[in-house]
């Protein structure tokens, strides 16, 4: 064989073991916003549907204590939730629903504020149930209520990696970077992606983003990363009252080829995701479970 195609093959053969360890170890990423009524949900589950046309296997917690609108999207209402799970009434696995393009719907329900109370032997059922949703996924994405609220930070601030979502909005803005501002003092590590929604074009949506990362780096000293816009579209309203995903009803609008977009632009940014993970030692989904609750409990 010749010697350039034997390290050919070391290389596919080192790649595939690579991929067949971190393959128990899922990507999470928060979506986050510092107000309400910026769309971060309708982003959330859009996206969610994108990443799983394309090939990966994902699945979304929707970890808004207040209101289920991931359920309300898509038009679903799912039996159970996150507290079926810590009761130890059903697996996480058993409580995930399938909506559009086989994507996973976790209820989180009143779940996410009783892991503060968990019990050892709940903790073990918890811990099985996490490790075996971490083998199955892919991508987990945690749609988070709006706002700087314990739950919102405890899962933002556990996390390696956050979409925070912001419109041109002044308002919109100065909430968004309060909320980059407390992760990036208290979750240093973390890769804060900012998303801008509700613009005008892609060039608008790039001159806010510019704004939001020059504030940041000028007083935090904080280089943020550009997911991506998503531009006003009438479709997207029109799907909302459908109770459909826009990504699904009106798959040619401006705002379903934006998310498309930014779906291929966080998977081709999972190569580096990887060799933090790699540097940093496995986390996944039940890693960041297990600091979620040290930090609700505190």
């Amino acid at each position: 064989m010749p010697k350039d195609q034997a390290a050919t093959l070391r290389d596919l053969a080192a790649r595939k073991a690579s991929q067949k360890r971190r393959a128990h170890h899922s990507r999470v990423m928060v979506v986050a916003s510092g107000k309400g009524g910026v769309g971060k949900t309708n982003i959330a589950v859009n996206l969610g549907i994108a990443l799983a046309q394309r090939g990966s296997n994902v699945a979304i917690l929707d970890a808004d204590m207040g209101l289920a609108n991931v359920d309300i999207v898509l038009g679903l209402n799912p039996r159970y939730n996150l507290s079926h799970v810590i009761n130890g009434e059903r697996t996480l696995m058993e409580i995930m629903t399938r909506g559009p393009s086989g994507l996973g719907i976790i209820a989180g329900g009143s779940g996410v504020a009783e892991l503060a109370d968990i019990g050892q032997r709940q903790l073990e059922r918890f811990v099985a149930s996490l490790e075996e949703l971490d083998n199955a996924l892919d991508i987990l994405l945690i749609d988070t209520g709006a706002g700087i609220s314990r739950t919102v930070l405890s899962f933002a601030l556990a996390s390696d990696e956050a979409l925070v979502v912001a419109t041109p909005d002044p308002t919109s803005l100065a909430d968004a970077y309060g909320l980059i501002k407390l992760l990036a003092i208290r979750n240093p590590q973390a890769q804060l992606r900012v998303v801008v929604n509700m613009c005008e074009n892609e060039k608008s949506g790039k001159e806010v983003f510019d704004k939001l990362n020059g504030v940041a780096m000028r007083f935090l000293s904080r280089k943020l990363d550009y997911a991506g816009s998503i531009p006003r579209d009438a479709m997207v309203q029109k799907a909302v009252q459908e109770f459909q995903p826009f990504y699904i009803a009106y798959p040619r609008c401006k705002a379903a080829i934006a998310i498309g977009r930014m779906a291929e632009g966080l998977l081709g940014d999972e190569l580096a995701g990887n060799a933090r993970q790699a540097q940093e030692g496995p986390r996944g989904i039940t890693g960041l479970f297990r600091k979620v609750m040290h930090l609700v409990k505190q």
